[in-house]
């Protein structure tokens, strides 16, 4: 995927990247809750060299340090922050496929878009629990997937003695119909790598997270991407895009990609659909 990197956050972890380096514009990938930065294996090779793509494995996740503090999405931006910081980064796209797209959300409320040139949104709803203060309505728009007490039920069995096969059956229920025995092998290995004090906590704290009121601040020219075979609702990609000024949609129908995973399941789709937003003259 490129070079392998290490930096130490300012809180004292250390973080494990890959950059591709090279003479292209440089593109930040974040990837999702449990998940690694092996997500991108097939963008690493696919959108460079055009551009340098650099990918980071989050604390608690992959390769990365694994401490007991700091799993919460808002230092989690932090670590992003310093990410760009220890890489000299002052200007960038910005990719963040689930909750790698709540943590440049929560890096935009927190540090503004100054150093961000374009901006793609994957698969995230604004809201993942349905607060009882929202309106059935909203909760609709904001593509909540379950109610706090799911929440806290889903937190409880991954927190469990059950709590191998409680995430096994959590990243099936991102797949439709039939996935592929290999692909589906491969995200739930990479998931294995997330310790249950780790995930558990972040888990909460990331499904707790309302960012409508971000989504209008976001003045950077944004790429919203959903799929029709995804248990994040496309009518949910549909609101961010409506949210975020001047941002485009693009929902991958079920022949294309057939889960959250657009990117490992359809590679070639999914690089040209990134490669050509990043490539466009729009400012």
């Amino acid at each position: 995927m490129g070079a392998v990197g290490r930096l130490t956050t300012s809180d004292g972890v250390r973080l494990v990247y890959q950059d591709t380096g090279g003479e292209g514009f440089p593109l930040v990938m974040l990837h999702g809750w449990g998940q690694t930065q092996e997500m991108f294996r097939h963008q690493a090779r696919g959108l460079a060299p055009a551009r340098r793509v650099v990918t980071l494995d989050f604390r608690g996740h992959g390769r990365s340090a694994k401490p007991r503090h700091g799993y919460r999405v808002a230092r989690f931006a932090a670590d992003v922050r310093d990410l760009a910081d220890h890489l000299g980064l002052d200007r960038f796209d910005a990719l963040g496929w689930s909750m790698g797209t709540s943590v440049w959300w929560s890096f935009f409320d927190q540090y503004g878009t100054g150093r961000v040139r374009r901006f793609v949104a994957v698969d995230q709803p604004a809201a993942v629990a349905a607060v009882p203060w929202m309106s059935v309505e909203e909760q609709q728009q904001s593509g909540a997937i379950f109610d706090v007490a799911g929440l806290l039920a889903l937190a409880a069995e991954l927190a469990g003695p059950r709590g191998e096969q409680a995430r096994y059956e959590f990243v099936r229920g991102m797949f439709s119909g039939s996935p592929d025995p290999a692909l589906l092998s491969f995200v739930a290995e990479q998931i294995a790598s997330t310790p249950a004090y780790a995930g558990v906590p972040l888990l909460f704290d990331h499904c707790a997270q309302d960012w409508r009121d971000v989504l209008p601040r976001i003045d950077v020219p944004t790429l919203v991407i959903g799929c029709d075979g995804s248990h994040v609702h496309p009518r949910s990609q549909r609101y961010v895009a409506d949210r975020i000024p001047g941002a485009r949609l693009h929902v991958f129908p079920a022949s294309v990609a057939n889960s959250h995973f657009p990117f490992l399941e359809n590679p070639p789709a999914f690089n040209d659909v990134v490669g050509t937003f990043l490539s466009s003259t729009q400012s």
